[in-house]
């Protein structure tokens, strides 16, 4: 018999599933997060509900926050169950359920007012988001573009903003004007330097307004740069039903996800932090090593995989991963051009790392899907691979594997996989993409002409040729015919 989650229905959940072991009406807000999606139900939640339920910290519970129609959406679905979630871990040899507690509600969508109401709380001492790569407003060099019409729109309406850091100016403002020690800015989205993004976006968006408090912003809020990781797909019918018919829970959004997790956390908090590292977050003055790591290594390989396996009509990771050529050209990429330009991290084997990321990769119950890794490739690719394409032009080497990802991508763009099916895309920037590409086909340059997607690397000689010459063979022989040109070392030219 199942049962809807909800508070009332947690004696009966804990027959299947691991439950909170605090009282949820014992916790008080300490953070607003916006961008209340599975990453961030997964992840920074899951810490802090090993947290609470070790006995502390009670004071640090999350309010969310969000500014998108799907915030909305998320919204409706969590209250109706007294925003608990069901994260249910899965590794080879395991499947487990767990409900999280650490929410205690999600302010409403849409009203300012309320949501800078919340963020001038001085209980409330840090402002966290997971808004995906695209939502920081930065460019292919990772530059803040105040002159988005969304920024330059809250510019103008100080008082009434829309966006996340018009938001946050907003708050920070407010308690300012109160006396209020200003709350802590943290990013948890796969960006470098995350920390250092949210800074400029913050103060960058204050400067439209007042040049002098973004000054203020910037001499007095703190904002730690992260790396964060779990693989965590997107939630589909499959996943409700799965919950449904293995642990009898009734759950409108759970939460699907790996065994592994990791936190790389700055130590630089205005307003105080809870005891993360209790729970296995690893506090570091530099998180530049770990975040180049997992950023080139894993969601390098990600964008890597995600066009060739998409061309070849696969949907699930971990079959691209079993396909024989996908894994290899995997693993030559990696070996040759992305590991040997990323810098050592303490303490840890690139090679094991990368080793360990095979493994996730392969994981079959997680179900991770090729369409999710193919996504938004406009803000991924400057994010995950270009930059170390630029790294490898600039110490003189070649980028035959990282060109031929590049025109992968382009492929893709052009709208049909290798067998004639229709590609459907998923990117802000997919109908500039999609002619570009198709122009390509002819004149690979076409394709190369977006400054705010490939900077400086679109000026290399080296990479122009290489580019041009593994998308004409994608043309002429096919994803499957390319690839295995690369890894006999016959595709350069």
């Amino acid at each position: 018999m199942t049962c809807k989650l909800s508070l009332a229905t947690l004696s009966d959940v804990a027959r299947t599933a691991a439950i909170p072991g605090y009282d949820r009406a014992s916790l008080k807000a300490g953070i607003v997060h916006f961008g209340v999606g599975n990453f961030h139900r997964a992840h920074q939640a899951i810490y802090l509900d090993d947290l609470l339920n070790a006995g502390t910290d009670h004071d640090w519970a999350i309010v969310g926050a969000g500014v998108l129609p799907s915030d909305a959406a998320m919204r409706e679905k969590l209250a109706a169950q007294d925003f608990l979630t069901t994260v249910v871990e899965q590794d080879n040899n395991k499947t487990a359920a767990r409900v999280t507690a650490p929410m205690i509600d999600i302010l409403p969508v849409g009203d300012a007012a309320a949501i800078i109401g919340r963020l001038a709380d001085p209980e409330i001492r840090i402002v966290s988001m997971t808004i995906t790569e695209g939502g920081y407003f930065i460019d292919a060099s990772g530059t803040f573009n105040p002159a988005h019409p969304a920024i330059a729109a809250d510019g103008e309406n100080p008082n009434a903003p829309k966006t996340v850091f018009g938001l946050i100016v907003a708050g920070l403002k407010a308690r300012k004007d109160k006396g209020i020690r200003p709350f802590t800015v943290m990013s948890c989205d796969n960006i470098p330097h995350n920390g250092i993004v949210t800074a400029n976006a913050v103060v960058g968006t204050a400067a439209l307004s007042d040049s002098a408090f973004a000054d203020w912003i910037r001499a007095n809020v703190a904002f730690p740069n992260a790396m964060v990781d779990r693989i965590t797909p997107a939630t589909s019918q499959r996943e409700i039903d799965f919950l449904r018919d293995n642990f009898q829970i009734e759950d409108s959004w759970p939460v699907y996800c790996e065994e592994f997790k990791q936190w790389v956390l700055e130590d630089k908090f205005t307003a105080g932090r809870p005891a993360l590292e209790k729970v296995g977050v690893t506090f570091v003055a530099d998180v530049t090593p770990y975040e180049h790591m997992k950023i080139r290594i894993l969601n390098g390989g990600h964008a890597a995989i995600a066009y060739p396996a998409a061309l070849m009509d696969i949907h699930f990771v971990h079959d691209s991963m079993e396909d024989p050529l996908i894994r290899a050209f995997l693993a030559k990429l990696e070996k040759d051009e992305i590991i040997p330009i990323v810098p050592p991290v303490p303490n840890t084997s690139l090679t094991d790392y990368f080793a360990l990321i095979e493994h996730r990769l392969l994981n079959p119950k997680i179900a991770d899907t090729i369409p999710r890794l193919a996504q938004d490739g406009s803000n991924r690719q400057p994010k995950f691979i270009l930059p170390s394409t630029l790294d490898n032009l600039s110490r003189g080497r070649d980028v035959v594997g990282l060109a031929l990802v590049s025109a992968l991508w382009c492929r893709y763009f052009a709208g049909k996989t290798d067998s004639g099916k229709d590609i459907v895309f998923n990117d802000a920037s997919a109908a500039r993409l999609h002619a570009a590409a198709l122009k390509a086909k002819d004149d690979p340059s076409a394709f190369l002409v977006f400054d705010d997607i490939f900077g400086e690397v679109a000026k290399s000689e080296l990479f122009r040729k290489r580019f041009a010459h593994a998308l004409k063979t994608l043309w002429e022989k096919g994803t499957r015919e390319t690839l295995q040109l690369y890894l006999d070392g016959k595709l350069a030219v």
